[in-house]
């Protein structure tokens, strides 16, 4: 199991844009994954979960990635929440 943290730096937070893009990138793994905000964990291979989130700018992010290619999908998740969000 492979668990990471990212504050969000977009100034609109993960709105539906980023996260249609954030739950496309995750379907893309074998290995289940999961996305917590202060307040909740959802699935984040599901958009509405990951919308109902309600995460802004300056809140903090935690995935926990296990699986078969949790490695890959790790540094996949790492890469784009750096580049988009």
């Amino acid at each position: 199991m492979k668990t990471f943290s990212y504050t969000i730096t977009d100034e609109f937070g993960i709105h539906a844009r980023p996260a249609g893009m954030l739950v496309k990138e995750a379907s893309g793994f074998a290995s289940k994954i999961m996305i917590a905000s202060p307040k909740k964990e959802v699935d984040a291979k599901r958009i509405m979960g990951v919308m109902s989130l309600g995460v802004k700018k300056g809140d903090t992010v935690k995935l926990t990635i296990e699986g078969e290619d949790e490695d890959a999908a790790a540094s996949a998740l790492k890469a784009f929440l750096s580049a988009n969000l």
